[in-house]
């Protein structure tokens, strides 16, 4: 796999400044690295993309939420959600325990704008559900934490209710978000995710992502 530099040096930066980050009694967590935007390399997706194995999706059976645990305890009093919320909001305040009371959030999806953690949801840009379904059947309960847990890839991502819910475990080909501009962003961080996990892919969702790929600058 071909790590793009500006999203490894995120990458890195964040898994620096993450341990720190938790339970500190009003610490105020700036906007960090791991949520700045990563430079867009659509020619270097569409190569990725066209790695990716193309088949019909498998069937749902045994699929379960509870197969892939999630939100684990990730150190400090800190679980996977409230790294998530650190690294991409602006201004968060971090008292005891990693209890996370204030702070800015801008949905992507949808440019939406959130000052209540409570009201943001983390959205798995690759669905677990349809993780399931190209791939993760066959995987280990244990991987499926790692995958519904990673934050390394871009797969985790605070977003509002309303488009969370839309979403749903619908793959591209389905649904896309209505911010026509996260586009491109949207399309290459499923392609990395997919292709780091080494997920399959349906004929429909690559042609979506073949279109959404044609919006990047």
């Amino acid at each position: 796999m071909r790590v793009r530099p500006l999203r490894l040096f995120a990458v890195l930066l964040f898994a620096v400044l993450a341990p720190t980050l938790g339970g500190c009694t009003g610490l105020n967590v700036p906007a960090g690295g791991a949520s700045a935007p990563a430079a867009s390399d659509p020619a270097g997706a569409r190569g990725e993309l066209a790695t990716l194995t193309v088949r019909a999706p498998q069937p749902m059976s045994g699929y379960s939420r509870a197969r892939f645990p999630l939100w684990i305890e990730q150190g400090a009093g800190c679980n996977t959600r409230d790294l998530v919320l650190q690294r991409q909001g602006q201004d968060v305040t971090v008292t005891a325990h990693c209890k996370i009371t204030h702070g800015t959030w801008l949905s992507p999806y949808d440019n939406q704008t959130f000052t209540e953690p409570q009201k943001v949801e983390i959205d798995h840009l690759v669905p677990l559900a349809d993780a399931w379904r190209s791939g993760a059947n066959s995987w280990t309960d244990a991987k499926r934490q790692d995958f519904a847990n990673d934050l390394t890839r871009p797969q985790l991502l605070a977003v509002s209710s309303t488009t969370n819910r839309a979403k749903g475990d619908q793959d591209p080909s389905q649904w896309k978000p209505p911010n026509h501009d996260f586009w491109c962003r949207y399309a290459e961080d499923w392609i990395a995710v997919k292709q780091y996990w080494a997920l399959t892919v349906t004929a429909a969702e690559k042609a979506a992502l073949t279109d959404m790929l044609g919006t990047c600058p």
